[in-house]
């Protein structure tokens, strides 16, 4: 069994200033660390249990399967204040049928990001005895 101490997600975008500027500014993700130098240094961002590095560049934009999935307290919230920040919101918060609430927003190159409010009362944070 592989034991794993540690993980991240890593991100190659078609524009490192961009990417940077939405996850650290837009969404205003708090910096981890930061390494290298130049236009394509690397830069780590907490994400609640893990991490989202965004360093280097690629050629084209990450693969359109990849989806990111943030918890968050109050999605509501969350939402007012990125389109306060000018974040485009590709879907309002709406409780799914399964009960949690989500919104859904893209970084500069199109990855889809889902901002996710567990209700209190739903089994993922309660389970009854």
């Amino acid at each position: 069994m592989v034991h794993v101490l540690g993980s991240r997600v890593l991100l190659r975008p078609t524009d490192p200033d961009r990417s940077r500027a939405f996850y650290g500014e837009a969404l205003g993700l708090a910096v981890h660390r930061e390494f290298g130098t130049g236009p394509e240094h690397g830069t780590v961002y907490f994400l609640g249990g893990g991490f989202l590095e965004v360093s280097g560049r690629g050629d084209h934009p990450p693969a359109p399967g990849l989806r990111l999935w943030l918890q968050v307290a109050d999605v509501r919230a969350a939402h007012e204040e990125l389109r306060g920040r000018g974040v485009e919101i590709l879907r309002p918060p709406l409780q799914e049928p399964w009960g949690l609430i989500e919104m859904w927003i893209a970084d500069p190159d199109g990855v889809r990001i889902v901002l996710v409010e567990v209700p209190a009362d739903h089994p993922l944070r309660y389970r009854p005895s």
